[in-house]
């Protein structure tokens, strides 16, 4: 199973790198989108809790560092939320298929 890495950047200035065991989550964020953080809560979370479900169809138990992944990044947003703005996708490791094509977009 593919895994992938992101990095955000939280309203308060924290760079926060997390962890997901499946590329699900090109299909909720984008690089280089700012996301109000409620947003971004949502779009994470359900794209790590798909992850998760992944994991256990294939070898039949949750993912828990994606779960630890998703309590870090609640953590994070609960400490951020006392600045104002937005979370910016900073980097997926690896790119989308599409944006590793010349001129593609995620």
């Amino acid at each position: 199973m593919p895994e992938m890495t992101f990095d955000v950047r939280w309203p308060n200035g924290t760079v926060q790198s997390c962890y997901s065991p499946s590329l699900v989550i090109h299909d909720h964020l984008a690089v280089g989108v700012d996301y109000p953080i409620d947003e971004f809560l949502h779009r994470v979370s359900t794209a790590l809790n798909t992850a998760a479900e992944r994991v256990k169809e294939k070898f039949g138990f949750y993912c828990t560092s994606a779960m630890y992944t998703l309590d870090a990044i609640e953590s994070a947003a609960a400490t951020a939320r006392t600045t104002p703005g937005a979370v910016r996708v900073l980097s997926m490791t690896p790119p989308s298929a599409q944006a590793a094509i010349s001129g593609g977009k995620p």
